[in-house]
């Protein structure tokens, strides 16, 4: 029996929200703050703010997200059910000076981000997307976060009579400029002609360190974001845009078992986790004999190394353990549920990593009919068939024995409620899949290693599977999206009572 695609649909919703990671943690903040989280700060001081019992969320960059839920039986030096993602994807980013013109057309610079399938963004109807920094009437900056949903921008191909080569080939310095229109029509716009030339004189506009936003850039492209962020052109001080694609993402397949969308990897994943733990605390009593922190972490600049201060080898993650660990000792709470017991404080971070377990979420490959002879012959991943666990003995993924036995656990006991509408029992498990790289194939690696070597924690790594990895537009099991949602729930539903059964030493 499939699962609904309740979730999926919801995935659609989530993922088409969030073009850039500015907007995916805005996504998973509504669907947090609606679930009861409430928001914290790391400038601020926990000890008075942070209850047992209690549901929070913090975000560096605004592009990072941290939320977790206490256990009314948290006490220093126990563990944290722990699931990490990340909120970013390949893409095109608009470049600081961006004004380009030639041969009659108006072109935007752009620079590539991450290790994209760069040939699949040509001929794609191209949206802006990102976050502005405006200067308010009272001279404080604040950001706005702006989503173009329409097609302003196109990189196009050459045609195929001007270039008959086998292989589609190009540079990506010369050869990805979007063009973003015709002069013409931009000059009729403003309605002046093309021998018009507007000199600026420093007596005209006050001294400015650098080229204003409407000097670097073209000025309708300022003025649309200055529109979409509700402000006037000379508020907007500088911005933050990547170019997406403005195709919906969908549910296809002849039987709606297929999503057709773009960043798959990874926001599959990170919808998944907030989703897991949100619906691990649907019950108001979950929390009441529960030893453990719940805890989900969606990071930025996964796909660059990680290596900057909202990435995952940053010191976030780690500095939420310890700020956690830190807590002073509480008084009973008014049910008598919960006791801080005390213990060597200088400890109590060490003590509580060397006892947690880090899931780390992010997509994995699925078997490609077409070319099927890159994977490894008893290592095939299939669409809906279940969430991929990801195994290498090079460590670029962090799994070992003793996680896969303890997801194991956890996948036998997820629910899955039944697709039989003449039925109200719930069938349990979820299935599991394995995957490793041919030996004569690279393997990718994600966050699990890095975090894995920075905490000392337990860590096992898993995703997804999917087709077309960092393509414009990628390919997932529509059925897969509630198999994880129903792993993770399990797993931070469980976690407190198997991680002492499955410890190692």
């Amino acid at each position: 029996m499939a699962p609904s695609l309740q979730h999926a649909e919801d995935f659609l919703s989530f993922v088409n929200a969030s073009p850039t990671p500015f907007h995916a943690v805005k996504s998973s903040i509504d669907k947090l703050e609606k679930a009861g989280f409430v928001q914290i700060k790391e400038r601020d001081a926990w000890s008075s703010t942070l209850k047992p019992g209690g549901k929070y969320y913090l975000t560096r960059n605004t592009s990072s997200l941290v939320a977790f839920a206490i256990g009314k039986q948290w006490k220093h030096g126990n563990p944290i059910g722990m699931i990490g993602a990340h909120t970013d994807s390949p893409c095109l980013r608009i470049k600081p000076v961006s004004k380009r013109q030639a041969d009659g057309f108006l072109q935007v610079g752009v620079e590539t981000y991450g290790g994209g399938i760069w040939h699949t963004w040509f001929d794609r109807d191209l949206g802006i997307a990102g976050r502005v920094l405006v200067k308010t009437s009272d001279g404080q900056f604040e950001q706005k976060l702006v989503k173009v949903d329409r097609p302003i921008l196109r990189v196009p191909t050459l045609a195929i009579h001007l270039e008959r080569t086998q292989d589609f080939s190009f540079n990506k310095e010369t050869q990805l400029f979007p063009i973003a229109g015709l002069v013409a029509a931009e000059l009729n716009r403003q309605g002046k002609s093309e021998n018009e030339i507007t000199e600026k004189t420093s007596e005209e506009e006050p001294f400015e360190p650098l080229k204003t936003p409407s000097e670097r850039h073209h000025p309708y492209i300022v003025e649309i974001i200055a529109e979409h962020a509700g402000v006037s052109p000379s508020e907007v001080q500088d911005f933050e845009m990547v170019l997406y694609d403005t195709q919906k993402s969908v549910i296809g397949g002849l039987n709606n078992e297929l999503i057709f969308s773009a960043r798959l990897d990874n926001l599959m994943m990170s919808y998944c986790s907030v989703e897991g733990i949100i619906k691990s605390l649907t019950s108001p009593s979950t929390l009441d004999n529960d030893p453990t922190v719940r805890l989900i972490g969606l990071f930025d600049h996964e796909e660059i190394g990680s290596q900057t201060a909202q990435g995952a080898d940053s010191n976030l993650l780690p500095a939420v353990i310890r700020r956690l660990s830190a807590l002073p000792p509480t008084e009973n709470n008014s049910d008598k549920s919960y006791e801080r017991v005390e213990v060597d404080a200088a400890t109590g971070f060490e003590q509580t990593l060397a006892t947690s377990f880090l899931i780390s979420a992010d997509m994995a490959h699925s078997i490609h009919p077409n070319y099927a002879i890159k994977y490894e012959s008893s290592h095939r991943p299939e669409l809906n068939k279940g969430t991929v666990i990801k195994i290498n003995a090079n460590a670029r993924y962090a799994t070992n024995s003793p996680g896969i036995v303890l997801l194991q656990e956890v996948a036998r006991r997820a629910r899955k409620a039944s697709t039989n509408v003449n039925k109200s029992s719930e069938s349990t498990g979820v299935p599991l899949q394995l995957f490793v790289v041919r030996n004569d194939s690279s393997c990718g690696s994600t966050i699990g290693p890095m975090l894995a070597a920075k905490m000392g924690a337990r860590t096992l790594d898993l995703g997804n599977p999917q087709l077309s990895m960092h393509s414009i537009r990628e390919t997932g099991g529509a059925h897969d999206v509630e198999h994880a949602v129903n792993l993770f729930e399990s797993f931070f539903e469980h976690f407190g009572e198997l991680e002492s059964k499955i410890l190692i030493d």
